[in-house]
């Protein structure tokens, strides 16, 4: 089993030439898990796999994270193949949120008789969930208000802290294990997202060699960051990845 993590885009919001963050958990070469579908992720994932992603994990409801849903809603509401199948993940703290955020207004359709929802598969999570036989992590992070933005992480393999500042105290737990680690980063830290000298700050040597770098700003960002050192995250490049241990995959005999 080859896992791999594929980057859809690596931009911050307003860094439009660089995609919206986003990015494909891949099985021999075959992609399981889309993490967030902003405004033009839905695109490159077409662009790449040529047809719906299978499963979302969204990590929090900014639009740079979400705008993508409501046309994977028509693609999918209209496709007797794909309506209510494609799985949506994420915490149970965001369903509200992401209620109103996208799925609230009144009439999805012209012709109404569709809610937002029936062209989904919606699983609200709490600690992890199990997907196409791995069990998969979620942790919360810190991005502007507590409970409201949520990491991943499949153990021995990869962590993705979407939108943070630094976290030490949840990697200690949830890449203890040698995973690469995708970790949201901007040259000048603010308070929503972590800058390098946060990086450099709160991370031990060995845990920054393991990280790559993405959410940043500009081309001219991401090399900066790269000159100092560090593993930057472009379009579309796929980073190979070690197997999942231990509990993270559910025996052959066993799956569903």
């Amino acid at each position: 089993m080859n896992l791999a993590l594929r980057f859809l885009g690596v931009g911050s919001a307003d860094a439009v030439a660089l995609g919206s963050s986003s990015a494909a958990i891949e099985r021999d070469g075959v992609p399981l898990l889309m993490i967030d579908c902003g405004p033009d992720a839905l695109t490159a994932w077409l662009e790449h796999y040529r047809e719906a992603p299978p499963a979302i994990y969204l990590t929090h409801a900014h639009m740079d994270h979400v705008g993508g849903l409501e046309r994977l809603f028509f693609r999918a509401y209209f496709d007797d193949r794909l309506r209510g199948r494609i799985r949506l993940y994420t915490h149970a703290a965001l369903v509200p949120v992401l209620q109103s955020r996208v799925a609230d207004y009144p009439q999805v359709l012209a012709e109404g008789g569709a809610n937002f929802w029936d062209a989904f598969h919606v699983v609200p999570v709490s600690r992890g969930f199990w997907h196409a036989g791995l069990w998969f992590d979620v942790f919360p992070t810190r991005h502007h208000a507590p409970g409201t933005s949520f990491g991943l992480a499949l153990r021995g393999s990869v962590v993705w802290t979407g939108d943070t500042r630094p976290i030490p105290e949840m990697l200690d737990v949830f890449a203890a294990h040698g995973e690469v680690v995708a970790h949201d980063c901007i040259l000048v830290g603010n308070p929503s997202h972590s800058g390098i000298e946060d990086i450099e700050r709160e991370y031990p040597a060995q845990l920054r060699s393991r990280l790559v770098l993405y959410h940043y700003g500009s081309t001219a960002e991401g090399e900066a960051l790269a000159a100092r050192g560090y593993r930057v995250a472009r379009r579309n490049d796929a980073i190979a990845l070690a197997r999942a241990c231990g509990d993270a995959v559910l025996s052959q005999e066993n799956r569903p």
